[in-house]
């Protein structure tokens, strides 16, 4: 694969410079107050590649950095509430008190009235 990519930049390489070689010739550029500016071709279509392509390169390289910056922030973000839930607050020991016997229980009567009816004064 390495071959491959070598291949592809030696044809590339090679072809840019067969064009520049044949396509030296002075190119007149008439720029304002009646000047007048002889470049060679291959070096106004360098300057001309480099003006579109610089600005698109630092702007991709900027969106990259902001990228990184905010996977940063998220990865620290994401540890520190790993950790957090890691180490779990100590918890206080249970006091425990001791078993004390439950109250007798009230007796009831079947019938379901709660004053005691079988002790009846009859005198």
């Amino acid at each position: 694969m390495q071959f491959l990519k070598t291949l592809f930049w030696a044809l590339l390489i090679g072809l840019g410079l067969a064009f520049a070689y044949n396509n030296w010739v002075p190119v007149d550029i008439h720029l304002w107050g009646g000047l007048i500016a002889e470049v060679n071709l291959p070096l106004l279509l360098l300057v001309m590649f480099l003006i579109g392509f610089v600005p698109m390169l630092l702007a991709y390289h900027a969106v990259r950095w902001r990228l990184r910056q905010r996977l940063a922030n998220a990865e620290r973000a994401l540890n520190d509430l790993r950790t957090a839930q890691a180490a779990p607050a100590p918890v206080a020991p249970a006091v425990v008190e001791p078993a004390h016997p439950a109250p007798p229980a009230r007796s009831e009567p079947r019938d379901g009235s709660l004053f005691d009816t079988s002790s009846k004064d009859d005198a």
